[in-house]
């Protein structure tokens, strides 16, 4: 059984455009498609109302909103399978909720007006730092980001590779999917101390530093890599902030991919985005997605 790719909506066009690319992001990997919107209409007015002959505004708004954006998936591609659910819990919830049984979350970043994008902007960064699945953010004011089809790489940022390898998996799957390469980026740094009392000479090889960050890479990829053996894979260590290198790295990219630690104590999830994940979510060119790694 495939589990579906599940997409909070709102009726915004960036959570429209959102919809476009999940679409064309199940057509691409064979997975149906779910739809969900967040309403605490049915707290607020009681299910009687709800249950009877006249419905509130905010639940016929709800109604159209799931079935405005199932029209426009089926319309983009007939051959999705497309479900929906209005469901009477707020955003964070329902999708932590729906994203225990997701191959990914798909979120877009802003509302329907200035508010509104500010409080989703806060969902959308709750639900990355929290959910049990990837989750895959596109950023609304960014035209280049309505599909799938754009064809360039697939970027992951390699943290430490004793986290585990699921955010590597999921770039590899991805860029193997889409047949584009996997570009993977390291960024190391100086330490202070070195750079201020013996700065490199121009030329110099950069001592253990870029060597380490090699020798990082090579463990992060080398046993995924061999499972995709089509993925062409170009490994790129960057001198300076990782946040950095990935941003630049991002200009040119269809899917920036990072890992983002969870510490799981009795149930409960820790959020641990950390500046990195902040950063791109915040800034990137192209859609994020946040995997998970256990740890």
């Amino acid at each position: 059984m495939h589990l579906p790719l599940v997409v909070g909506v709102d009726g915004s066009e960036p959570g429209m455009r959102a919809v476009d690319w999940a679409t064309d992001e199940a057509a691409l990997r064979g997975l149906p498609l779910r739809l969900v919107y967040a309403s605490l209409w049915e707290r607020y007015e009681g299910a009687s109302l709800a249950e009877g002959l006249d419905r509130s505004t905010e639940q016929v708004m709800a109604d159209t909103v799931v079935e405005a954006a199932a029209e426009r998936a089926r319309r983009r591609d007939a051959g999705v399978r497309v479900t929906t659910e209005v469901m009477p819990d707020d955003a964070v919830s329902a999708l932590l909720r729906e994203g225990l049984n997701a191959t990914a979350l798909v979120l877009g970043s802003r509302g329907r007006s200035g508010i509104a994008e500010m409080l989703l902007g806060s969902v959308s960064l709750t639900v990355a730092a929290r959910a049990h699945c990837p989750v895959i953010v596109l950023r609304g004011s960014h035209d280049n980001q309505g599909g799938t089809g754009r064809r360039g790489p697939v970027v992951l940022g390699v943290g430490d590779p004793s986290h585990g390898s699921a955010a590597a998996v999921f770039a590899f799957r991805e860029a193997a999917e889409r047949g584009v390469p996997l570009e993977a980026v390291r960024a190391w740094r100086w330490p202070s101390r070195e750079t201020a009392g013996h700065p490199p000479a121009a030329g110099e090889p950069a001592r253990p530093h870029e060597r380490e960050a090699v020798e990082i890479l090579d463990k992060a990829l080398n046993g995924t890599a061999a499972e995709f053996p089509a993925v062409v894979v170009h490994r790129s260590t960057t001198e300076g902030a990782a946040r950095t290198a990935l941003l630049d790295a991002s200009a040119d990219a269809g899917l920036l991919v990072v890992g983002v630690r969870r510490h799981d104590s009795h149930g409960h999830i820790g959020m641990q985005l950390g500046r990195v994940a902040h950063a791109v979510l915040h800034h990137a060119s192209c859609p994020v997605a946040v995997v998970p790694l256990r740890v």
